[in-house]
């Protein structure tokens, strides 16, 4: 058996889009989602089958006593310790119904902490509240005093949580932001909201930063439609007649293609946003050979020449073809291969797929949306979605923020790797996305009908140090993948006993493993600190990237390490005993 890394690349929907399951639960929310007796009141979540790895879910959630379908109770006069043991319950159950793949897999649930990741808890927290809330704003309900009870003390829950992940930030009073405040006060003119202004932020460049103290559900950035640049821009110019012709042509590429002619037309309506724009974005896509060449045997490199590989040819199918066809509507200067990519990095780093009021999902840039930085612990979670009674796009805070203090999103749950390409930086604190996914080659004399295998197709791995179980049979590594690993050699049920047959096993598994990631470890050699202030921004960023996925492989090493320590000495004391 061989196990390989399995570069993964993902070359489309880059786009910021973070319309959760809880928008859709609000949705959704019915009468019969709550129920009202004369001992009190009682709310219902349901994991439906139309969540994504239902099944999954299911197993964990019968696993931990729970079924598809709980009914909890609330009093009808509940004191503090009966709301938290109410709320306590739903937190469990939302929290496995709101798990995304990499949490569902690694399946770590920090009991320090109190949660699987930040991300879960605040989608999780945030998806009752929006529950509740909607019940409350229905006002036909005898138990209002309940459900407010509710709503303070999820609300409470929320805020102590935002105060466990905060996360400083330095601002820069040096940096005037003054391109950046000239396209606020032209949005504010056009109908822009918003409670933050620009500021430059130690460390991530361009932010947001709260005006006042912003709470749970405030809207802390409002833009309306009008001035959102979208496909319906092309179709009102000129370019439509000649790119709604091409097959396969992508309402994507025609906005991308638009905004390189837009961006010099000095009486454009969007002249304020493209004049705050940068002249260069630092991706990965333009990383140059010296970086490139610091990134070799990382799991980065192969994801940025093949995105690299996938735009050059999107361009070269293009290009000079329609400058020379059309050299009026596409002037050859604005269309090099040059601007091209400035124009891909824009799209990948700032715009963000959004649900308008006709139910369209529709690629957008939105200005003044673009200074909020990605965080591991965003303020805001739930945004995509037009509101169609102010035809406009929201940005409600999912956690408290305080004045002075840098309001963030989600891009996504992205690793590293994909931030680096298609955003140009490391994040802040422990990546929980940050996996190396593996490839299992099973030879014909390893495989077995009917095996009951993991039921997961593919595998992964990340640093250890994110796990908090380092004892025997588990290392701090994924269960998924040493349970696979294990029934490869013995298709029987295989039970964690510490019978000498079963502990071979472990021993096996665990040098494979070892032998697997010594190999990966001598690819990426020794640590290359750079030449200091003199290093480059892209040479920098490789070399951190580097020496992130040494000190992944070098966890995962210590793992095994210790692990085949711990299997060694029992097997000792084992066959002793013998």
């Amino acid at each position: 058996m061989i196990l390989n890394v399995k570069y993964l690349m993902l070359l489309h929907s880059q786009y910021h889009l973070n319309l959760s399951s809880s928008m859709a639960d609000v949705e959704a929310c019915s009468s019969r989602d709550s129920l009202e007796n004369g001992d009190g009141c009682s709310l219902v979540l349901e994991l439906t089958e139309d969540y994504p790895l239902f099944h999954k879910k299911k197993k964990l959630l019968n696993d931990k006593g729970f079924g598809v379908k709980e009914q909890i109770h609330l009093q009808s006069l509940m004191c503090p310790d009966s709301i938290s043991n109410s709320l306590e319950t739903m937190l469990r159950i939302g929290r496995i119904i709101h798990l995304d793949e990499v949490e569902l897999y690694f399946g770590e649930f920090d009991t320090q902490m109190g949660f699987y990741s930040p991300r879960n808890e605040l989608e999780t927290l945030n998806s009752i509240l929006a529950r509740v809330n909607t019940l409350l704003s229905r006002q036909m309900h005898k138990k209002m005093n309940v459900w407010q009870g509710l709503q303070a003390a999820i609300i409470l829950k929320i805020q102590e949580f935002g105060n466990q992940i905060k996360e400083g930030a330095r601002i820069d009073k040096n940096y005037t932001c003054e391109k950046e405040k000239c396209l606020v006060q032209w949005g504010e003119s056009n109908g822009v909201k918003t409670k933050l202004e620009i500021a430059y932020v130690g460390g991530a460049g361009r932010g947001a930063v709260a005006m006042e103290d912003l709470r749970v559900g405030d809207i802390a950035l409002e833009i309306p439609v009008s001035i959102i640049l979208s496909e319906d821009l092309v179709h009102k110019s000129d370019m439509y007649n000649v790119l709604g012709k091409i097959e396969g042509m992508s309402s994507e590429t025609m906005l991308l293609l638009w905004s390189m002619k837009e961006k010099h037309n000095c009486g454009s309506k969007f002249k304020n946003y493209f004049d705050s724009l940068p002249k260069e974005f630092h991706t990965g896509l333009s990383f140059g050979v010296d970086a490139i060449m610091a990134l070799e045997g990382t799991l980065l490199l192969e994801e940025i020449m093949q995105a690299k590989e996938h735009l050059r040819t999107q361009y070269d199918e293009l290009f000079p073809r329609l400058c020379n066809d059309y050299p009026d509507i596409f002037p050859p200067k604005f269309y090099t291969w040059e601007q091209f990519l400035w124009a891909c990095e824009l799209f990948y780093s700032n715009s963000m797929k959004i649900i308008f009021a006709d139910g369209k999902l529709r690629t957008c840039l939105i200005p003044i949306a673009g200074f909020l930085n990605h965080s591991l612990n965003p303020h805001i979670v739930h945004y995509g979605r037009v509101d169609s009674a102010t035809n406009s796009l929201k940005f409600p805070l999912s956690r408290p923020c305080n004045i002075g203090e840098q309001c963030c999103l989600s891009y996504g749950n992205f690793s590293t790797s994909h931030l680096i390409t298609f955003y140009g930086f490391s994040p802040q604190g422990d990546n929980r996305y940050d996996v190396i996914p593996i490839d299992i080659d099973v030879g014909q004399a390893d495989c077995f009908e009917d095996c009951p295998m993991s039921n997961w197709t593919t595998h992964m791995v990340r640093g250890t140090w994110l796990s908090k179980n380092h004892n025997i049979f588990y290392y701090g590594l994924p269960s998924p993948l040493l349970d696979y690993l294990r029934r490869v050699r013995n298709p029987m049920q295989y039970e964690k006993t510490f019978q000498q047959p079963d502990l071979e096993i472990e021993l096996e598994v665990l040098e494979d493993l070892q032998s697997t990631f010594s190999s990966m470890m001598e690819i990426l050699g020794d640590t290359d600190f750079g030449d200091g202030e003199n290093t480059s921004w892209d040479v920098k960023l490789a070399l951190e990237f580097k020496d992130l996925q040494r000190r992944i492989i070098s966890s995962i090493l210590t793992s095994c390490s210790a692990g085949r320590s711990l299997v060694e000495s029992e097997l000792s004391r084992v066959m002793s005993k013998d």
